[in-house]
């Protein structure tokens, strides 16, 4: 007898036993699978009772002293600012020159080393740093603290790209300044692309500007992996100088994530402490082929694994828009962590939008509101789509269900959604739909044929199915129109999927009755073959009426089921 690969004929009675089941794994893309590292955007609240004891002794001493000597540089830092700064034209749209930049370049970096040194920071040197000409850019990994603006201090206060609100903040906001920042707006729709514009410009003025600091991961992590870096320092296809960063401390104080220590505790707690050592290591210049020249990804991805290597973490496809996402999770009551997909690797492969995602997350919340964990079980999936379960659901639900792990999470409800259901959904399949439960071909399904189709595609006679129907029926006339038909599958893409799974099941149990048939008179006539027939052998003309048995381009057509 044939056998379809991955598949195997159900034994026992019952509509349950009748169904075909599958035995082997579905084809997974190993570029889908999970991320080694769940959440890099979280540090837990790791502070011992003698840990904070030591603190609160130490910062009895160490913090009214630290913080009178702070405040005096800082004061310090904003004199020479402001003096470097007074008159200048342009207002950072012209480069400092002179003695304006000379003294950034002198007084501002030995103020801000000095900064750190009476915050009690050991600062470890290693590698040479390049020169201006060498290379006009520095991207420094993996980006943890506020505390990483160590690297200007030891770079010759180079520029960096910071908030446009950064800058009128007071005595802080005078010092960024000088620095001439390249100002970020988030009021300006155009504000990412004039970004890369004034980055470029200045990485290719051939020594005009200073050069520029940029962090290419764009937001804070814990450092246990190196996510996405964002294309604009990599855009202006010059060498860059990779800088990584390191806090070999026991107490970890300096780490600032989304979730963790607020900017106010990490301040007070490094200052209480004796010292906090920090390692800063420039690798050798990176200096782009032309193949990396012509793609700005392949050039910040392959600079990203050398700064990986030498800090001997994985790669992740995180990004900032998945930081919004575990804030919209939280906000929705799931785990922080339930929101994180690899924006970067999901909206590049499966094409899809922040706010498509965002919406998504809407629904699965919805879903898996009853559930613990922020995950769906088989229940939570069956009573979403108001059925019960049976082998056709269960079979959606496996395709759902990547690592068999008997739940879905919102990444692989997104891409179970993107592969399997979306596709499904298309005007010739839910046409299609609409015809196999319009038995009577009058334009309209009425209760009992929706009834009728839906009980013998889940093979469970006695379904009550009047709360689907009734929400389907939005003008509340006891039949459904097409429009209303289309309309409700669109925005709801998983019965789709269950639609042609279901005919994909019919049709591989009509090929093994065909492959029967040509068996002994004995095994024919068995009595056991009465209880391999689904219940949706009762309606036959309603599924020959949409997909004759012999119509070779339907069978062919019909199962959408992708090797994702």
């Amino acid at each position: 007898m044939r056998n379809r690969p991955g598949w195997r004929r159900g034994g026992g009675g019952g509509s349950g036993g009748s169904m075909a089941q599958r035995v082997l794994p579905l084809p997974r893309q190993q570029s889908f699978c999970p991320p080694t590292v769940p959440n890099p955007f979280v540090h837990p609240r790791r502070l011992s009772a003698r840990d904070k004891l030591r603190t609160i002794l130490q910062g009895i001493i160490l913090l009214p002293l630290r913080a009178i000597c702070i405040a005096f540089i800082l004061l310090l830092a904003w004199l020479f600012a402001s003096i470097a700064t007074f008159r200048h034209p342009g207002k950072g749209s012209v480069p400092l020159k002179g003695w304006r930049r000379r003294m950034i370049q002198t007084t501002l970096s030995c103020l801000t080393r000095t900064l750190f040194f009476v915050m009690g920071f050991q600062v470890k040197v290693k590698g040479k740093i390049a020169s201006l000409l060498e290379a006009p850019i520095f991207v420094a990994a993996p980006h943890s603290s506020f505390f990483d603006a160590i690297i200007s201090a030891l770079t010759g206060m180079p520029s960096i790209v910071s908030r446009a609100e950064n800058l009128s903040t007071p005595v802080l906001g005078t010092i960024l300044s000088s620095l001439q920042p390249v100002s970020v707006s988030r009021q300006d729709p155009d504000s990412r692309k004039n970004t890369v514009i004034e980055i470029t410009k200045r990485a290719l003025s051939r020594g005009q500007w200073p050069q520029i600091l940029i962090f290419p991961e764009g937001t804070c992590t814990n450092r246990s992996c190196l996510i996405t870096f964002k294309q604009g320092a990599f855009v202006p296809r010059v060498p860059v100088q990779p800088v990584l960063l390191r806090y070999p401390n026991k107490l970890d104080t300096v780490t600032w994530t989304w979730q963790g220590y607020s900017l106010k505790e990490l301040c007070v707690m490094t200052v209480c402490q004796l010292f906090t050592r920090v390692e800063v290591e420039f690798l050798p210049v990176h200096v782009p082929t032309e193949e990396e020249k012509n793609d700005p990804i392949l050039f910040a991805n392959r600079v990203r694994q050398t700064m990986a290597t030498a800090l001997n973490v994985p790669v992740t496809d995180h990004t900032f828009e998945d930081c919004r996402l575990m804030i919209s999770a939280g906000q929705l009551t799931l785990p922080m962590e339930a929101g994180l997909v690899e924006f970067t690797k999901i909206s590049k492969k499966l094409n899809l939008k922040w706010n498509h995602v965002r919406e998504q997350l809407d629904t699965f919340a919805a879903i898996a509101s009853a559930s613990k964990g922020g995950r769906i079980g088989i229940e939570e999936f069956a009573e979403y789509l108001k059925l019960p379960i049976s082998d056709v659901l269960k079979e959606l639900f496996l395709l759902f269900d990547r690592n068999g792990d008997g739940t879905i999470d919102f990444r692989e409800y997104v891409i179970g959604l993107s592969i399997l259901c979306n596709p499904a959904n298309t005007e010739e399949t839910i046409r299609m739909a609409f015809k196999l439960f319009d038995m009577d071909e009058d334009g309209t399904i009425r209760e009992d044929e929706f009834a009728c189709i839906i009980q013998s595609a889940l093979g469970v006679p006695d379904l009550d199915v009047s709360m689907l129907f009734k929400e389907i029926d939005a003008d509340e006339t006891g039949k459904l129109s097409y429009e209303e038909f289309k309309d409700f599958a669109l925005k709801h893409p998983e019965y789709a999927k269950l639609f042609t799974t279901y005919l994909e099941l019919q049709r591989y149990q009509l090929d093994m009755l065909e492959e029967d048939d040509t068996e002994s008179p004995e095994v024919k006539h068995s009595p056991v073959r009465k209880s391999t027939v689904p219940v949706s052998e009762t309606t036959p003309i309603a599924r020959n009426k949409v997909c004759p048995e012999d119509n070779e381009e339907c069978n062919s057509s019909t199962s959408d089921k992708k090797d994702d």
